[in-house]
């Protein structure tokens, strides 16, 4: 099997000899490649936030003559565009921009700092809208709960303090989203900013000319309170579409190594992986990780497979036999031959599956989202009808204006923006009180409907580190020690963690890829594999080592995997309530059964790929299921970022614990606990939106007829949000177990 066989891709653009600087982007460095008549180009795009965004640059981009690929990643922004014909790629850039996102180079350190400055900038504005509606709600206060007694002079002058408080906070706050809307409109487009930008801008245009000629009525607090509960989404999302392009980053910093090449004359030279073609000589150094696909050209090599396989038992391969990207020579140094670029090493494609995976999830849309696409509309369209209706009516234009923003204002979505965070806040806190770390902003929907659960087993369900098996002999684990403490190979320290210190025999020699080799007594002793100690194992079945001293028989030392405390527990829990259990392994067939058996799972699968791996899960959701993946080593990252929803231990590697949704601490018996919270979740977030569209088919009727006062506003905003935050506190009691 070939690297190539783990994905479907198209061209190879890093073997293009060709490169044609784009002139409308000469100062900023963007290059077009081709290959044959197909040019490709690789952009940042900023400003896309949802599924919507995504579809329409992708969609705008497409239609242009001679596109046959444009994705998206929105995650990362990156963009890719592939096409051929006369068509200039400024073109390409120019429609982008034309829909109204901004267009930039592709450079991984800069857009993580552009994420992240967009984050500081959000968290800012947000902390400025608070402390300015903390504030202007206290005046407020006063106004709302003057019965008769302050006169019309003391209250402009209330209105006039919280008209100068607000007019900075919203000009400052209100900047993600005037911008937004302002780059759609100058080109005859709108976003869901237009109509948040207008409702900000008319309530505080109406409170100040209210202030001006000494009205009773002004909004200055609920245009800030608005700005701060919506820019709360927007910074929670922001943290989360830069931590989803994490992984990917992790991954691209692994393979962007350097690599020694030998020339014919057998000169090494230090170069970028990037820089290795087909066919270049490798020199793979002991401890060196391989970061393209090579072919072994001398004799043996030991591999530490665990991030391709999750296997941590290493390897033994020989000439001729294929190393995949990822893999860590553990012996000497070897000479290779590399098979593909770093493009299309097993790095690579596992790579574009976490690509594949994030963009997949990029258009999941959350509960919030659907409800405010049906939200917003809804109430600019009942405020438009309002004014229109009241100067049909025969209102004058100030009273039908003042009219219609109060419907603005009544139905300013506070209990709707809150529906969502604070269940998700109060989830995460119960969460992380019990070892669970939430990494995603929608994670708890999609776990609250998950049915099926496939589970690696090395690191997830078993310990990973080989053990000596409990029947082994005491002294045949003795006498295996006197070599095995002359070795730092992963086997021998288990041995030597059974027998406990101890001598080691003198001239103890290790063969490479073989097994250990001492004279003791005038007698040969090897401890290694069957054929270099003579035992009964060509086929390689048997996870163990074998020792012979001198002419004796040789005998040999199992090991086997220790499952994880709690496993079984948890894993019956999950059984119970209806959940659906298998494994994907890459181990082979015997060790897995025999996992499998001991913890009462039927499905299993051995000797699996990471393209198996996904290929397994593509079929699971082919067939209507919403599949949640466990694992914990780099050949699941591509599943755990194709799958539904995905979770990773704490010991798992960095890029696992990137693609998943959510990090547990111990074993697998954390499931249940969390899958609870997530349905549970689930179930609140609804009861709020719910009760949020209950909340506007009284308040919407108040306001339309013209008796919203801002007392019954307040109120009634204030009466909304306690509901919800106080229905989202019942989460916290949640029971482990339950």
């Amino acid at each position: 099997m070939t690297a190539a066989d783990f994905l479907t891709r198209g061209p190879d653009w890093s073997l293009s000899p060709e490169r044609q600087q784009v002139s409308k982007f000469d100062d900023l460095g963007v290059f077009v490649t081709r290959q044959g008549k197909q040019q490709h180009l690789e952009l940042n795009v900023s400003g896309a936030k949802c599924g919507a965004c995504m579809a329409k640059i992708e969609n705008g981009v497409r239609a242009l003559e001679g596109v046959s690929e444009s994705r998206l990643n929105l995650s990362t922004g990156r963009f890719n565009v592939t096409w051929s014909g006369a068509l200039p790629a400024s073109k390409i850039a120019e429609t982008i921009e034309g829909l109204g996102y901004g267009v930039g180079t592709v450079s991984d350190s800069d857009a993580d700092e552009a994420r992240r400055k967009e984050e500081r900038g959000l968290l800012i504005a947000m902390g400025v809208a608070a402390f300015a509606a903390a504030n202007i709600m206290l005046l407020s206060v006063s106004v709302w709960g003057d019965v008769g007694e302050m006169g019309g002079r003391t209250r402009q002058i209330l209105h006039a303090i919280s008209g100068i408080i607000a007019f900075p906070a919203i000009a400052f706050s209100g900047r993600p989203f005037f911008r937004s809307a302002w780059n759609v409109l100058r080109r005859g487009r709108a976003n869901m900013d237009v109509p948040i930008s207008l409702a900000v801008t008319l309530a505080f245009g109406v409170s100040v000319a209210e202030t001006i000629r000494g009205g009773e009525h002004a909004y200055f607090d609920a245009s800030v309170m608005l700005l701060f509960f919506l820019l709360i989404g927007r910074f929670l999302e922001a943290r989360v579409r830069r931590r989803a392009g994490a992984a990917a980053n992790d991954l691209l910093a692994m393979s962007n190594r350097a690599v020694t090449r030998l020339d014919k004359s057998g000169e090494a030279t230090r170069v970028n992986a990037a820089a290795i073609a087909e066919g270049d000589m490798i020199l793979l150094s002991q401890g060196e990780r391989a970061v393209v696909d090579l072919e072994l050209c001398d004799d043996i090599c030991e591999l530490d497979e665990s991030l391709v396989t999750g296997e941590t038992a290493p390897r033994s391969v020989s000439a001729g036999a294929r190393i995949y990207a990822g893999s860590v020579n553990i012996a000497q140094p070897v000479r290779a031959k590399a098979l593909s670029r770093a493009s299309n090493s097993l790095l690579a494609d596992i790579s574009r599956m976490l690509e594949a995976g994030e963009q997949r999830r990029s258009s999941y849309r959350y509960i919030a989202d659907k409800a405010v696409s049906l939200y917003v509309p809804f109430v600019h369209t009942t405020a438009l009808l309002t004014f229109t209706g009241w100067l049909i009516a025969g209102a004058g234009i100030r009273e039908a204006l003042l009219i219609a923003i109060s419907t603005l204002i009544i139905t300013c979505p506070c209990a709707l923006a809150l529906a969502a965070p604070v269940a998700h806040v109060v989830a995460a806190g119960k969460l992380f009180s019990n070892g669970i770390f939430l990494k995603s902003g929608d994670a708890l929907e999609r776990l609250a409907s998950v049915d099926h659960i496939v589970l690696d087993k090395t690191g997830t369900l078993s310990v990973g580190q080989p053990r000596v098996a409990e029947q082994t002999d005491r002294d045949l684990l003795a006498d295996a020690a006197l070599l095995a403490r002359a070795s730092s190979h992963p086997l021998s320290r288990a041995i030597v963690a059974a027998a406990c210190p101890g001598p080691i025999a003198p001239g103890v020699r290790e063969i490479p890829g073989q097994g250990l080799e001492a004279t003791i007594d005038g007698a040969v002793w090897r401890l290694g594999s069957a054929a270099w100690a003579g035992g009964e194992d060509a086929a390689g079945t048997v996870r163990g080592l074998y020792l012979r001293q001198g002419n004796a028989e040789p005998r040999v030392i199992h090991f086997e995997d220790e499952i994880i405390p709690g496993t079984q527990d948890g894993l019956r829990t999950l059984t119970s309530r209806g959940y659906e259990l298998e494994i994907l392994s890459g181990d082979t067939a015997d060790r897995v059964s025999k996992v499998a058996s001991e913890l009462g799972i039927g499905t299993f699968t051995a000797g699996v790929s990471p393209k198996e791996k996904t290929d397994r899960l593509e079929a699971l959701r082919s067939e209507g299921h919403k599949v949640l993946m466990v694992g914990d080593g780099l050949n699941d990252a591509g599943a755990l970022a194709m799958a539904h929803a995905a979770v990773a231990p704490g010991t798992a590697v960095d890029l696992s614990q990137s693609a998943s949704d959510a990090v547990y601490a111990g074993g697998i018996g954390a499931l249940p606990l969390l899958l609870t919270v997530a349905r549970r979740t689930k179930a609140v977030m609804l009861q709020n939106f719910w009760f949020a569209a209950l909340y506007n088919l009284v308040a919407i009727p108040i306001a339309v007829t013209g008796h919203a006062t801002p007392l019954v506003a307040a109120i009634a905003m204030s009466l909304s949000s306690m509901a919800v935050s106080l229905n989202a506190l019942r989460l916290a009691s949640i029971r482990k177990g339950t």
